[in-house]
């Protein structure tokens, strides 16, 4: 997958108002009246919270490792981050996508700060998209800033597109991998990871 998709960004910024107005049509099309007492807020309080759910798109995931570390004594072990909470949308429906994410790499000669994971999680996290998108961009980023000696990502999430419209089928999880070098490779460092995520 080429990294360089990961920071697309639209051809011309949309103004705030622009987003506000928007939504009031939204809510004009949806039946209400957006000037009533209980809407007229909304357009702005929307507008608001498209900035922190999108907010993946104002920042680079490959930035947040730059900054990495000799493996110390020459750790050459699995680092494996669990259960880190992500909240993504949906790019077909824009709604929401719950899940946790295990992500693990096996260092060559650098390792990286343990809350950069995380952190590069939610940054990605943080963009419309497929599951599938997401674990497959997660794992490219380690690749491409680490070099590691493989990589593996684990998503389990619940998708609202599924839960509240369409089929409507509530309590229904999708889970999607991605393994490289070893992990792909090694079977035994692949049971490894899934002994350690479960």
């Amino acid at each position: 997958m080429s990294l360089n998709l990961l920071s697309q960004q639209p051809e011309a910024p949309v103004s705030r108002g622009e987003a506000m107005t928007a939504v009031r049509t939204l809510i004009r099309w949806a039946g209400d009246d957006p000037d009533r007492e209980g809407l007229k807020d909304t357009p702005a309080r929307v507008a608001a919270a498209y900035e922190e759910f999108f907010s993946g798109y104002r920042e680079s995931p490959e930035a947040v490792l730059t900054t990495s570390f000799e493996a110390a004594a020459g750790y050459r072990g699995m680092v494996l981050i669990k259960s880190i909470r992500l909240q993504s949308h949906c790019e077909h429906h824009i709604v929401p996508i719950l899940g946790i994410a295990h992500v693990a790499y096996l260092p060559s000669d650098r390792v990286v700060g343990i809350s950069k994971i995380a952190r590069l999680v939610d940054i990605l996290s943080r963009r419309l998209q497929t599951q599938e998108t997401l674990t497959a961009q997660i794992a490219a980023t380690l690749t491409s800033a680490l070099k590691p000696r493989g990589t593996a990502v684990w998503i389990e999430a619940s998708h609202q597109c599924m839960t509240t419209r369409g089929i409507r089928m509530p309590g229904v999880a999708t889970v999607t991998s991605q393994f490289t070098g070893a992990f792909e490779t090694d079977a035994s460092v692949k049971t490894e990871f899934l002994a350690a995520i479960r």
